[in-house]
Order: structure tokens, then C-alpha cells, then sequence
């Protein structure tokens, strides 16, 4: 992460750096004498184009019919194989769904107290 900051702070620097030397560069060229004017040129005409014969297109109705496409051989036809019966599966047991009881079993007689 420091490495990150290190490089966006070269990068805001170089770029601060570069808005330094423009802006001195546009206050040179304003306080620069005005320029002479240049001769100006005539260029020569340009050359027309010429009329090329223009392309005849068919109407829609007058186009020729497509060629028809040809008979495709006929394939012999594919032996079919037959598997053998598959074996029997064994019966799964069923898992029995009813909770068996527990017995209850009746607290000890409490010994009785004769005085």
C-alpha cells in the first residue's frame, strides 16, 4: 500500500511540475510582438471527376432461378443391436417406522415407617 502512495505521488508531482511549464509558455507567447503575415498561395483547382457509366441492376422479378440442389445419396441402413435382459436387482430391506415402547418401570416401594 506504501509503494501506491509513493507512485501517486510521483505522478501528482510530475504532473504539477508540467502545468508549471505551460503556463509559462502560454505567458510567453502573450507577450510576444505580433506576427508578420504570411503570402498566401493560391492553390490550383482540383480536377473533376469523371462521369463513369453507371451500373444496370436487374429488377427483382428478373433475376434467374436458383440452380436446384441435387439428390443425396441414400445411406444403407444401420443393423440394429439388441442388449441382453438386464439382471435382477435384490429386494432392499424396508426400515421398520415405528418406535418401539419402553418399558416403564415403577419406582422402588418406599420403606414404610412404624413407630
Amino acid at each position: 500500500m506504501g509503494y501506491f502512495n509513493c507512485i501517486a505521488l510521483a505522478c501528482l508531482m510530475a504532473l504539477s511540475f508540467s502545468s508549471i511549464d505551460v503556463g509559462l509558455a502560454a505567458r510567453h507567447l502573450q507577450q510576444m510582438p505580433p506576427m508578420p503575415t504570411l503570402p498566401t498561395t493560391t492553390l490550383p483547382p482540383l480536377p473533376s471527376i469523371p462521369n463513369l457509366p453507371q451500373p444496370t441492376m436487374p429488377r427483382p422479378g428478373a433475376l434467374p432461378p436458383l440452380p436446384t440442389m441435387p439428390a443425396l445419396p441414400t445411406f444403407p441402413a444401420i443393423p440394429t443391436a439388441t442388449l441382453p435382459p438386464l439382471p435382477s436387482m435384490p429386494s432392499i430391506p424396508t426400515i421398520p417406522t415405528a418406535i418401539p415402547l419402553i418399558p416403564f418401570l415403577s419406582p422402588p416401594p418406599s420403606p414404610s415407617s412404624t413407630p
